[in-house]
Protein backbone atom coordinates (compact mmCIF):
# COMPACT_ATOMS: atom_id res chain seq x y z
CA UNK A 1 0.00 0.00 0.00
CA UNK A 2 3.16 2.30 0.70
CA UNK A 3 4.49 1.85 -2.79
CA UNK A 4 0.94 3.55 -3.74
CA UNK A 5 1.38 6.33 -2.01
CA UNK A 6 4.88 6.54 -3.06
CA UNK A 7 4.05 6.44 -6.79
CA UNK A 8 0.65 9.10 -6.34
CA UNK A 9 3.09 11.40 -4.87
CA UNK A 10 5.93 10.89 -7.73
CA UNK A 11 3.14 11.54 -10.11
CA UNK A 12 1.80 14.58 -8.47
CA UNK A 13 5.99 16.00 -8.16
CA UNK A 14 6.00 15.05 -12.13
CA UNK A 15 2.53 17.32 -12.68
CA UNK A 16 4.11 20.04 -11.07
CA UNK A 17 7.38 19.77 -12.37
CA UNK A 18 5.36 20.17 -15.77
CA UNK A 19 3.27 23.29 -14.21
CA UNK A 20 6.47 25.00 -13.48
CA UNK A 21 7.91 24.49 -16.86
CA UNK A 22 4.79 26.02 -18.85
CA UNK A 23 5.13 28.65 -16.30
CA UNK A 24 8.55 29.27 -16.73
CA UNK A 25 8.40 28.91 -20.48
CA UNK A 26 5.42 31.56 -20.55
CA UNK A 27 7.01 33.95 -18.32
CA UNK A 28 8.14 37.38 -20.17
CA UNK A 29 11.84 37.89 -18.70
CA UNK A 30 15.06 38.46 -20.21
CA UNK A 31 16.57 35.12 -21.73
CA UNK A 32 19.08 34.89 -18.81
CA UNK A 33 16.95 34.42 -16.15
CA UNK A 34 14.60 32.11 -17.71
CA UNK A 35 18.30 29.97 -18.10
CA UNK A 36 18.48 30.49 -14.33
CA UNK A 37 15.07 29.46 -13.63
CA UNK A 38 15.21 26.31 -15.85
CA UNK A 39 18.42 25.26 -14.52
CA UNK A 40 16.18 25.46 -10.59
CA UNK A 41 13.86 22.95 -12.07
CA UNK A 42 16.36 20.97 -13.15
CA UNK A 43 17.99 20.57 -9.90
CA UNK A 44 14.88 19.76 -8.58
CA UNK A 45 14.33 17.61 -10.65
CA UNK A 46 17.47 15.70 -10.16
CA UNK A 47 16.85 15.81 -6.73
CA UNK A 48 13.11 14.19 -7.32
CA UNK A 49 14.92 10.88 -8.19
CA UNK A 50 16.91 10.70 -4.89
CA UNK A 51 14.55 12.68 -2.18
CA UNK A 52 11.58 13.04 -3.18
CA UNK A 53 10.12 14.95 -0.15
CA UNK A 54 12.78 17.85 -0.25
CA UNK A 55 12.55 18.15 -4.32
CA UNK A 56 8.58 18.36 -3.02
CA UNK A 57 9.94 21.24 -0.45
CA UNK A 58 11.86 23.19 -3.07
CA UNK A 59 9.58 22.83 -6.30
CA UNK A 60 6.81 24.58 -3.33
CA UNK A 61 9.10 27.61 -2.46
CA UNK A 62 10.52 27.57 -6.28
CA UNK A 63 6.69 27.99 -6.85
CA UNK A 64 6.15 30.53 -4.57
CA UNK A 65 9.06 32.33 -5.64
CA UNK A 66 6.86 32.41 -8.74
CA UNK A 67 3.98 33.81 -7.39
CA UNK A 68 5.44 36.69 -5.81
CA UNK A 69 7.53 37.53 -8.80
CA UNK A 70 11.15 36.78 -7.21
CA UNK A 71 13.18 35.69 -10.04
CA UNK A 72 17.02 35.18 -9.73
CA UNK A 73 19.45 37.42 -11.34
CA UNK A 74 20.19 37.18 -15.07
CA UNK A 75 22.67 34.89 -16.00
CA UNK A 76 25.52 36.59 -18.43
Amino acid sequence: MERDGQLELYAAVADRLKEAHARVRSLQVPEGVRMALTRKLLVITAAAKHDLANATRRLERFMEDLDEGRFPEEER
